[in-house]
């Protein structure tokens, strides 16, 4: 028994509750990027987004040609899509009166119309960039959105919007909660 050393060991405090030494006030701050007093809340008026980069604000070309980059150093395949604005939301199950209880998870405008064919081989971001400049030329009234799809997985891996049409236009990042 002489041999064991002696270990160090902090004092044990007396339970104080889950406050701590902080206040209830700072130890508990709720913020949604803003710098404001409460919470807001998500309008749902005019406030439709698709995918995850489409919260952000638009991208510029630049930062576009950088995530179709991304895409291809990971071997993916970029695609372009597009939906006319009546068709770009999965609201419901559509017009084709497929139940949804018997079709679990089916709605019939959740895959857009491909422009062209997928961009296989492509490593060049100007080519994907000069083929969305084509698609809103041709359907100035669609969106377009840029995918990448891994051959190997057989799945899309990334997606997201390029180019709103006249109206369609995302709300300034201040004007989306009230």
């Amino acid at each position: 028994m002489a041999a064991i050393a002696s270990i160090n060991v902090a004092p044990v405090r007396a339970f104080n509750g889950l406050k701590g030494e902080q206040s209830a006030k700072a130890a508990f701050k709720v913020t949604n990027g803003f710098k404001t007093s409460a919470m807001m809340v998500w309008t749902p008026v005019d406030n439709k987004f698709f995918e995850t980069m489409s919260y952000l604000p638009p991208l510029t070309n630049e930062e576009i040609a950088r995530q179709v980059t991304y895409i291809t150093s990971n071997g993916w395949t970029p695609c372009l899509e597009f939906s006319e604005s009546d068709m770009a939301y999965t609201i419901n199950h559509g017009p084709d009166g497929i139940v949804s209880s018997a079709s679990c998870g089916y709605y019939s405008n959740r895959y857009w119309t491909m422009w062209k064919l997928p961009m296989f081989g492509c490593t060049d971001s100007s080519q994907v960039l000069a083929e969305v400049a084509k698609c809103s030329m041709a359907f100035p009234n669609a969106y377009v959105r840029i995918a990448g799809f891994d051959n190997v997985k057989q799945v899309q891996c990334a997606s997201f919007l390029v180019y709103r049409p006249v109206g369609g236009a995302a709300k300034a990042v201040n004007a989306r909660s009230v």
